[in-house]
């Protein structure tokens, strides 16, 4: 995510909910990053400065070591060819900016589930926080919205 304000934010809470969080402000950043790191999820925008993450996954999928890696797509684009590109590329997830609260994000990593055969390749550190396997009910939030001031 290459807005600092959302960045920040979800960062943040993130972080308050236990999960170790990388942020990288463009693509060819959470590439370099991606190839020596097997995280447990990426979240991905789609536009990005230096390598788009339509890009970022097109390599990824040529790689043997993170072809296998979740990834959930977090953009202000969201027409259909987006959303199918996204997920023929490898996106287990397609959320648009605009129509997602940080609150149902935030819910929707927590409840993300593993399919354990299909990410076998990918072993999990050991001091990662796993995530919950708890589903809850919860009233619908008020998608976010924010100003960018710079």
């Amino acid at each position: 995510e290459d807005d600092q304000f959302l960045s920040s934010l979800l960062k943040s809470r993130l972080l308050k909910e236990g999960f170790e969080v990388f942020l990288a402000k463009d693509g060819e950043e959470a590439l370099a990053f991606l190839k020596t790191t097997a995280p447990d999820l990426i979240l991905l925008d789609i536009i990005l400065p230096k390598k788009s993450g339509f890009e970022l996954m097109e390599e990824m999928r040529s790689n043997p070591q993170l072809r296998e890696a979740p990834i959930i797509i977090v953009s202000n684009l969201g027409q259909p060819e987006d959303v199918t590109k996204s997920k023929g590329l490898g996106a287990v997830e397609y959320f648009v900016k605009a129509k997602t609260s940080i609150d149902d994000l935030v819910e929707e990593i927590k409840e993300h589930r593993y399919d354990t055969k299909q990410h076998s390749q990918t072993p999990r550190p050991t001091n990662r926080p796993r995530l919950p396997q708890r589903r809850h009910s919860r009233p619908p939030r008020q998608p976010f919205e924010h100003s960018s001031r710079r």
